[in-house]
């Protein structure tokens, strides 16, 4: 019999052991049954989703675990993404890197008579996007139209959440038809609160960046923005009450009071805000950090207010009441480690909307003057019918010592500025005219002048001195009255017109205008800017690149235009610069003793600039055009060896160099020259001296190269000449080849030489000729050739073998000849004589004559 002690035990023993078989179990369950199902959960979820709205839903992975905030549920979504589909294919609504939701365990099971209570519900790195296209339709409107009556039976699955929150997310709105883009980046958002309850407080934390554009202007860039409020929310009424709250925008303390309630057309707005204190510092804590600097750092008295209510209905055609004003009134700040102030500071600036239409909203500036140092400045106006067609009048009035800024505001300019500006001017001006091109409805009339302007920068040659400049403005019309300056070695004066100046600033049209541009020295180099190089011994220019926006023609007149180390003279000519390109038109200038005349175009649109020149070269000095002009040099080396007058043609195109000189290796097309007033110098050059020294009959000094007509063809660095004939004494003589820019050559020169000039030898030979055969052989041809290279030249020529071939015909011409005299009067002999008795002796002084003179001919050749 057991004892009722061990009985008790061993019951004791079996519940738990039987307990945490089941608690092992149940653990088991929980931790198989997310594993388990994970996929047939993830296509369920997915399926029932993309059923129920136009877009498509993904997600890479559903990680449900009952252990991770255990006695809750987690539920975390990865990369939940919505995909719009037409009319917004492919445009992301929303993105999250990560959906978490916490829940009460037991909730899961009773989803159907109880609200399914979550703990917290969390979103991270995420964006949504909100558009609405030019129909007005919206990517969010999503869901399927559904036409079923919903029954008791399949009401929605209510929820209880406790916290929420937003953590890095992205929110961008843009409506194509207003053209207004607001973008909040970087928003934390958090609440809490009994959500359990039909009225109920919470707290909310918020931050963010606002930028705003609107009609293609950027208004706001990156504003911070807090919001720490606590709410009253009322659901069955869907109002929303602020209590305590604090905000800011940027630095700028704001408090709110009053409430916003959703309605059936849209929401209504009773909303006051303020600034809690009435410090002007206040005004500087609106500008970014960038551009307020230290505000610890600056001293400021007076006054800024802003106050704004906002009352009335938000609707698709209403928006609520509006009265936001901005005043100060002789306020002044000045930073304590700068000398100067800005004094006298007055706002009075409000936004206006009474009749709860947009178009009616009307931003208006009474009052806004300010005195910096001792220069005042001041601006009225307003901007009315913002909707329909903004129409801005604005007047402005005042001067500025630019060099005055940097003494009030801790700004360091890279480049150095001065100068003084002054404007006066009012305009009147609307959206629609601006559209429509009918610039006779905008009124504009003032002036603007500057003076004593000094700018300096690392990249520009020389400081830029404006003497003074003055614009005045008429309708779409900008007046360039006077404008004066100078740099470096140059002095310039413009007159002229800017037109289409409104289409230009407003719908990126071209800005067109017509200028006359005089100078007394223009030196190219003084308006080049420059390039930090490593090498210390060398400066590179950076390519030259003309605006695509212009559309101007200028015509210029300058006594002196230096170019490259290039002195020209009584310059003139027209400029069109169009399309990222100038042309040159009857350009004209006396350079190097002669005249230059030229139209052409340089481009800058593509990557390398190009440019293409048809010159006319009137009487140069070849001396100093040949040499200063490395291009002419290239195709025609003949700076050291000729001196004289050239006329020539030249078609040229290629590629530019940064400092606007043609690259050599790019250049293609003809040059055809004519010489004049000429003188040949052979000493200078290696390969004439070699011509000379091997062709002794040749004296290159007494060449007459006056009327001398050249044609060359040129490109990828060759440069090929045909035939160019020149007479010499009575010798003629053809040259043709090609040399290359590398100075490498290949030249042939052809020669018809009377024999005279080839020896002696031949000379004795022809006087033993008959006068036919003498008549026969004036001249005969020869042939040379000049390669390798200018410096190192390769001569030869079949002079000798020309000479030895010419003699054995004469000799043989002698041979035929005197044998035939022979015969002639021997045969004359023998019948004269036949009579007589000393026949046989005359014959023998005969013969011994005939012999002796042929053997004597023979010796001497």
């Amino acid at each position: 019999m057991i004892p009722k002690k061990q009985k008790k035990s061993s019951s004791g023993n079996k519940i738990l052991k039987y307990s945490l078989s089941i608690l092992l179990v149940l653990i088991l369950a929980m931790s198989a049954i997310p594993l388990l199902f994970k996929d047939k959960i993830l296509a369920l979820v997915s399926d029932t989703i993309n059923n129920k709205i136009n877009a498509t839903v993904s997600f890479k992975e559903l990680d449900l675990s009952f252990f991770r905030n255990f006695p809750y549920a987690s539920l975390r979504v990865n990369e939940l993404a919505i995909i719009n589909k037409a009319p917004f294919l492919r445009d992301t609504l929303f993105h999250a890197e990560k959906i978490n939701f916490t829940i009460k365990i037991t909730s899961l099971f009773y989803y159907k008579t109880a609200p399914i209570a979550i703990d917290r519900i969390s979103a991270t790195n995420g964006t949504l996007n909100i558009i609405f296209d030019k129909n007005n339709s919206a990517n969010f409107d999503i869901a399927k139209k559904n036409n079923s009556v919903t029954t008791e039976t399949e009401s929605a699955v209510a929820l209880l959440i406790n916290e929420y929150a937003l953590e890095n997310i992205n929110f961008s709105f843009s409506d194509e038809t207003s053209k207004v883009k607001l973008a909040l980046n970087n928003i934390y958002h958090s609440g809490k609160g009994n959500f359990t309850k039909e009225i109920l407080d919470i707290d909310t934390k918020t931050t963010a960046k606002l930028s705003l554009d609107y009609q293609n202007i950027n208004y706001l860039k990156d504003i911070n923005i807090k919001l720490n409020a606590a709410l009253n929310i009322d659901l069955q009424n869907s109002k929303f009450t602020f209590k305590e709250n604090t905000a800011s925008i940027n630095k700028l303390p704001l408090e709110f009071n009053g409430f916003i309630q959703l309605t059936e057309e849209g929401q209504f707005y009773d909303m006051a805000f303020y600034t809690p204190n009435s410090s002007f510092k206040n005004l500087l804590a609106l500008l970014p950090k960038q551009y307020s600097k230290d505000l610890n750092g600056i001293e400021t008295k007076g006054n800024f207010d802003l106050n704004g209510v906002v009352k009335g209905s938000f609707t698709e055609t209403t928006i609520p009441a509006l009265n936001i004003s901005f005043v100060s009134k002789n306020a002044m700040f000045k930073y304590t480690s700068l000398p100067k102030s800005v004094n006298n500071i007055n706002i009075d600036a409000s936004i206006i909307n009474t009749s709860g239409y947009l178009k009616d909203t009307k931003i208006a500036i009474t009052n806004t003057s300010f005195k910096l140092d001792k220069d005042l400045f001041s601006a009225s106006g307003n901007v009315v019918n913002l909707l329909e067609n903004a129409t801005v009048n604005l007047k402005v009035k005042g001067s500025i010592d630019l060099g005055t800024i940097k003494k009030v505001y801790p700004i360091t300019f890279k480049n150095e500025l001065k100068g003084i500006l002054q404007a006066d001017i009012t305009t009147q001006f609307d959206l629609k005219s601006i559209e429509k091109e009918t610039y006779q409805h905008i009124k504009n009339k003032g002036n603007i002048t500057v003076s004593n302007f000094k700018f300096k920068a690392e990249d520009i040659a020389n400081p830029f001195f404006i003497d003074k400049t003055s614009v005045s403005f008429t309708t779409n019309t900008v007046i360039l009255e006077e404008f004066r300056a100078k740099t470096g070695a140059s002095d310039i004066a413009i007159q002229g017109n800017l037109e289409n100046f409104y289409g230009f600033l407003y719908k990126d049209e071209k800005l067109k205008g017509n200028f006359n541009l005089n100078s007394t020295v223009f030196k190219v180099s003084d308006f080049l800017t420059q390039s930090k190089t490593t090498n210390t011994k060398e400066k590179e220019t950076i390519n030259l690149k003309i605006p695509s926006f212009l559309d101007v023609r200028l015509e210029a007149v300058a006594k002196k235009v230096i170019y490259d180390n290039i002195n020209l003279t009584s310059v003139s000519g027209e400029l069109h610069i169009k399309e990222e390109s100038v042309r040159l038109k009857n350009i004209t200038s006396a350079v190097f003793g002669g005249n230059i005349d030229f139209d052409g175009v340089v481009s800058t649109a593509e990557k390398r600039s190009k440019f293409a020149l048809d010159l006319n070269l009137k009487k140069l000095n070849i001396a100093d055009s040949f040499n200063h002009l490395k291009m002419l040099e290239a195709i025609a080396p003949i700076t050291e060896t000729v001196e004289g007058k050239i006329n020539a043609t030249l078609q040229v195109s290629g590629d530019l160099n940064g400092d606007i000189t043609p690259n050599l290796k790019s250049i293609f097309g003809s040059l055809r020259g004519q010489l004049s007033n000429t003188k040949l110098k052979p000493k200078n050059s290696k390969a004439l001296n070699l011509l000379g020294s091997k062709i002794d009959f040749l004296d290159l000094n007494e060449f007459n190269l006056n009327d001398v007509s050249a044609s060359f063809s040129f490109a990828n660095g060759q440069v090929r000449v045909p035939p160019i004939n020149i007479n010499y004494k009575d010798i003629a003589i053809k040259i043709e080849g090609s040399h290359g820019f590398n100075t490498a050559m290949n030249y042939d020169i052809n020669l018809d030489v009377p024999v005279k000039y080839l020896g002696s030898t031949v000379t004795t030979a022809l006087t033993q000729c008959t006068p036919k055969d003498v008549a026969r052989i004036k001249s005969i041809p020869i042939k040379a050739s000049l390669k390798g290279s200018f410096s190192t030249p390769i001569f030869s020529s079949n002079i000798k073998n020309t000479t030895a071939d010419l003699l054995k015909i004469l000799l043989e011409k002698q041979k035929q000849s005197v044998l035939k005299t022979g015969k002639d009067k021997l045969k004359n002999l023998l019948f004269n004589s036949i009579k007589t008795n000393n026949t046989k002796n005359k014959i023998k002084n005969v013969l011994g004559g005939f012999f002796g003179k042929i053997k004597d001919t023979v010796k001497k050749n």
